[in-house]
């Protein structure tokens, strides 16, 4: 390296160039090295990179969209030629990036190409697309920079800012760490020593010992008051406002504090906290699609809540709290598709507020953890098939719902249940095959949701819900040819989901709802012969789901978005004469939803999704493999031994049949699509090219405005 090389000879210490993509990568790099404290022993020491400081800062991150031109702007070169050293935030999405490939070659031609540094945060170094992770200008550099690496079982956020902050001191990582360790050490040396003079005190003051118990017990007390309201209050006004970021970290420092306590002789207002300290944090890792922290959180509250329930068999808190720990693990082994150990989980929860009695029947918040059950429980028996056995828990969701809000002063909560059995009750219409049903149910939840909405306009929860509320309407109206009502909802979801999504880009669930309305809206343009936007709209979903996908290979909810989203990617490619393309979209996606229907074959979402894509994948291949897919989906989709009466299920056999030249197989299919107001554009092109007549039904039409008009029912009033 340059001897004549000084960090302190140049306005910043680091330059952070990255994708937008990965713009929350960035932020917490910025924060943790301008944040970072350097060991005072070290402070001083020359180095090849000059005279160590206390801090790093200031560290140069670019806050604003570059321009459309096509060269760096003034302030990102200018600030590229103050800047020390370059740490590039590598992934597949920077690996495509102009922009970074620009400031890398900006930094090189500097002549301080050795002063470049990796934080891989995706993707695989040199692994070609399209999972390349460093940028050509790397690639082409020869000798690899000092890489940091925060995938899933590499360094962490810990060493890789270890490794960072050493190679931009020009420090040796062994050194730097062994430093912090001292650090850590003298802390806890003084910790140590602190408690050992506060024993000794105490022995030699033993005449005061009940003097100090008392106020230990006091501050415990104040302790405890301030952890419950961490853990209440607060936690609730984040939770409306989704800063998940922030509720892990307030629900970490409760967890620290509970740690800090004796093992032994602890009270059951501790165990409580505890065990509400341990569901927020799955809670939140759960709606972060961190699946096993989540599990592991909600585990570790079992034992406590059986414990509180179990010395207190009376105590209604204590066993809705036992009941509710239950039911967040099943809700997180339904994330994973276990339902087997997701019915047993649900199933637990019930039996212990049932044991409760009929009495605890009639108290509001049993009845509200009651009918939760029965939604959990229901969506069980739903994907596997047993649909006359979930609508009984949906109907019975929307008694117990009905009568909590003829409460005084009924909660949001409940009103929020009372739009989910709406929703669940549409669902099963659907699959019933009656449309005109599930659009009113599903308009009745939308207008249970807006209603809500509107109430608190700044509660993110609540304009998530409203937003999954609208995409379900939208969808469903598509399916019965009401494309300029079904356009307005799905934008106004998407639109919705993208602000939530700018406001926590770190929370999955967001991205996924982008990924996930971009499809249907895609789909709906495409139909619709907006090609460019369809093909817009299209690239962003798959590449925000293949991220997810990326995040957490286990979820199988987001690998299956982002099989629908290649399916209906390959039929606009297609549509766009790029059949190579599509081909690929579309094995990658039958090869993704054809497992996951092995382990579930009766959820009808998963059937549906798989039937359509090996669909669109025979429009791609040769006549005799087309042949032979086709017949295939048929045989599966006319095997399905519930709902066979479902609108898209019959939707999916015409098109089957059509591209079979069974023509007359599929005239009655039509006419009972005909019957049940089903007018999906791409069922009416192809009979339309079928030469089978399907004009409007205007006893359908009439009836369906008349749902809508009539959307604000009396559960909403």
């Amino acid at each position: 390296m340059d001897q004549a090389f000084h960090a302190q000879a140049y306005r910043y210490r680091a330059f952070i160039s990255y994708s937008h993509h990965d713009k929350a990568w960035a932020e917490w790099l910025h924060r943790a090295l301008e944040t970072y404290r350097v060991p005072a022993r070290l402070v001083g020491k020359q180095t090849r990179a000059g005279t160590v400081t206390r801090r790093l800062a200031p560290i140069f991150r670019d806050r604003d969209e570059l321009a459309s031109s096509p060269d760096l702007g003034d302030k990102v070169a200018q600030a590229l030629r103050e800047s020390a050293n370059l740490i590039v935030i590598c992934s597949p999405a920077a690996a495509a990036s102009h922009w970074v490939e620009q400031e890398l070659d900006t930094f090189q031609r500097l002549g301080r190409g050795d002063r470049i540094f990796c934080l891989v945060v995706a993707g695989e170094p040199n692994a070609g697309a399209p999972d390349e992770c460093l940028p050509p200008a790397l690639r082409r550099g020869g000798a690899e920079p000092l890489a940091a690496d925060v995938r899933p079982g590499k360094d962490g956020k810990s060493s890789a800012r270890l490794k960072l902050v050493a190679g931009l001191l020009d420090l040796e990582l062994d050194q730097l760490r062994r430093r912090e360790l001292q650090r850590r050490n003298r802390r806890l040396s003084a910790v140590a020593a602190l408690t050992t003079a506060v024993m000794l005190v105490t022995s030699l003051l033993a005449v005061e010992a009940m003097l100090a118990r008392h106020a230990a017990e006091r501050r415990q007390k104040q302790a405890e008051d301030l952890v419950g309201f961490m853990l209440g209050d607060l936690n609730d006004k984040l939770a409306q406002v989704q800063r998940l970021d922030i509720m892990e970290a307030v629900d970490d420092k409760a967890m620290a504090y509970f740690h800090s306590l004796p093992a032994t002789d602890v009270t059951d207002d501790a165990l409580e906290q505890r065990v509400k300290a341990l569901e927020k944090i799955g809670s939140v890792r759960l709606d972060q699609g961190q699946l096993a922290p989540a599990t592991s959180a909600f585990r570790a509250a079992v034992p406590l809540a059986r414990r509180l329930a179990e010395a207190a068999p009376s105590d209604r808190e204590r066993q809705i709290a036992y009941a509710r720990v239950q039911a967040f693990i099943g809700m997180a082994d339904w994330y994973r598709g276990e339902l087997d150990e997701a019915a047993r989980a649900f199933g637990g929860a019930q039996s212990t507020l049932e044991r409760m009695g009929v009495a605890a029947g009639s108290d509001p918040q049993v009845l509200f953890e009651l009918s939760t059950l029965d939604n959990d429980i229901g969506h069980v028996l739903e994907a596997r098939g047993r649909l006359d056995e979930a609508g009984a828990h949906y109907r019975r969701m929307l008694e117990r719902c009905r009568r909590l809000v003829l409460q005084p002063s009924p909660k949001r909560e409940w009103l929020e249940h009372l739009g989910e059995a709406h929703n669940n009750l549409g669902k099963l219409a659907l699959v019933q095959g009656q449309l005109l049903q599930a659009i009113t149910d599903y308009a009745a939840d939308d207008a249970i949701e807006t209603r809500l909405s509107n109430a608190r306009p700044n509660d993110n929860d609540q304009r998530e819900n409203m937003a999954r509320v609208r995409a379900i309407l939208g969808r469903t109206l598509l399916l019965a040819g009401e494309d300029e009502r079904a356009a307005g909802a799905l934008t106004q979801a998407l639109s919705t989901a993208e602000d939530l999504h700018r406001f926590d880009p770190v929370q999955a669930n967001f991205q996924d709802k982008v990924g996930l309305y971009a499809t249907q809206l895609g789909r709906l343009r495409r139909l619709r012969g907006d090609s460019r936007a369809a093909a817009t709209l299209l690239a962003h979903a798959v590449a925000t789901l293949q991220a997810l996908a990326r995040h957490d290979p286990d979820n199988t909810d987001w690998r299956q978005d982002l099989a629908q989203a290649q399916t209906e990617r390959a039929a606009a490619l297609l549509a766009g004469g790029a059949r190579g393309a599509a081909l690929a979209d579309a094995r990658a996606a039958s090869r993704v939803l054809a497992a996951q229907l092995a382990k579930q074959p009766e959820e009808r979402t998963l059937l549906l999704a798989s039937a359509r894509a090996d669909l669109q994948l025979a429009d791609l291949q040769d006549t005799a493999g087309a042949r032979r897919l086709r017949e295939q989906t048929l045989q599966r989709l006319a095997g399905v031994r519930s709902g066979t009466a479902d609108v898209r299920l019959l939707a999916l056999r015409v098109d089957a049949l059509l591209a079979l030249d069974r023509a007359a197989e599929a005239q009655p299919l039509a006419r009972q699509l005909w019957t049940s107001g089903y007018r999906d554009a791409a069922l009416v092109q192809e009979l339309r090219q079928a030469r089978i007549p399907f004009p409007p039904n205007p006893a359908f039409a009439q009836h369906l405005r008349g749902a809508l008009d009539g959307a604000a029912l009396a559960d909403v009033r």
